[in-house]
């Protein structure tokens, strides 16, 4: 560990139980535990998995013209959003290219209060709050909290999350509908509590108070004991999220890609709004695409890696890898990809450049794993 790596609420559970921990985006994060990253996966996949996801970036707007703010800030429309409401959105800069994506919730305290909190990339934070700062200074009736270091975020994900989930949350929490959110509590603990996640299951994800953490995570261990609940770390995560084939900042998102290419363009409300590189993104709408997010369906057994070249069957380049691995689900090579839209069709055979020997792929539709209904 370095000495700029900081500690979750959860850090102690996870070393106490044989995490194998890494250096994530500046936190001590467990990777896997002695399970391994498949048993993990395929428990989250048919049972639940419980996830620390503490270090996500979790900021707090308070005042009256908070939705006018966000809606400024965002490509998602925010000022008609309903208390409970949950969207998906990006923060891009005047070039329409993707500072980050995120999730904005409006919320109600049990005072009966509204305000607005934005979760953000963990390798973002820092540079979402400094880019804010002077977006803040135009709204001096906002107030403003970075509430990550006083807060902890924990998902359970997976066909038994809700099962598991109603042993331990009031029931008008359990019928809260997708991308819905309410302010709650866990044993008499306050709790903020979304129908959300990163792995393509059902399930919830809760922010509680740093002090109430561990308890919270050991109440949802026991609770699903019996449904084959496993803790699950970020190796895991991130297959299964490529599977449901949702992108990650860094990898498919990047400040050099616009919401178009990356094939979010649900994620843009651009009728009847000027928000920050709304202008670009409006031209950008209606121009053809130079490239396109894809999935690739990869043959044999060896992953494609991210900067993978991508070639047509001319062995002209016409693409990279950002993300790939042997998908645990569909027991495969799965990856996503950045092709030039001339080839970016489903169906379209490539090769793709595994560590020096040339494997053929197919374009797929995105995801690649859909949950049973």
């Amino acid at each position: 560990m370095t000495a700029i790596d900081l500690k979750t609420p959860l850090h102690a559970w996870h070393v106490a139980h044989g995490a194998r921990m890494a250096s994530f985006a500046g936190y001590h994060m467990p990777i896997q535990y002695s399970h391994g990253i498949v048993a993990e996966h395929t428990a989250t996949r048919t049972a639940a998995g419980v996830f620390d996801i503490s270090h996500m970036g979790r900021l707090r707007f308070d005042g009256p013209r908070a939705d006018q703010l966000l809606d400024h800030l965002l490509t998602r429309r925010v000022v008609d959003m309903q208390t409970g409401m949950v969207r998906y959105s990006l923060v891009c800069n005047e070039e329409g290219g993707i500072l980050d994506d995120v999730l904005v919730s409006c919320l109600e305290s049990p005072s009966g209060k509204i305000y607005f909190l934005l979760v953000v990339n963990a390798s973002n934070r820092e540079k979402i709050v400094r880019w804010l700062q002077p977006h803040l200074a135009d709204f001096p009736d906002i107030e403003f909290h970075d509430v990550t270091d006083s807060t902890a975020m924990i998902a359970v994900q997976g066909p038994k999350a809700i099962e598991v989930c109603g042993r331990l949350l009031p029931p008008s929490v359990l019928q809260l509908g997708y991308y819905r959110a309410k302010v709650t509590d866990q044993m008499s603990k306050p709790c903020i509590v979304s129908r959300t996640g990163y792995t393509g299951e059902d399930g919830f994800e809760l922010i509680v108070r740093a002090e109430d953490a561990q308890r919270v995570w050991e109440n949802i261990v026991l609770a699903g004991r019996e449904h084959g609940v496993s803790a699950v770390g970020l190796g895991a995560r991130d297959t299964l999220r490529l599977e449901a084939g949702m992108p990650l900042y860094g990898h498919e998102l990047t400040e050099h890609i616009d919401p178009y290419t990356a094939g979010l363009s649900f994620a843009c409300n651009l009728k009847d709004r000027n928000f920050i590189g709304s202008e670009t993104l409006r031209q950008r709408s209606s121009t053809p695409l130079p490239a396109r997010r894809v999935g690739l369906a990869i043959e044999g057994r060896r992953a494609a890696r991210e900067n993978a070249n991508c070639f047509d069957r001319d062995h002209r380049p016409v693409g990279t890898v950002t993300s790939g691995t042997f998908s645990p689900t569909l027991q495969r090579p799965i990856a996503m990809a950045y092709l030039s839209s001339e080839i970016a069709q489903v169906g379209q055979t490539l090769d793709v450049d595994i560590r020096g020997t040339r494997a053929t792929a197919t374009i797929v539709d995105l995801p690649f794993y859909r949950r049973p209904q």
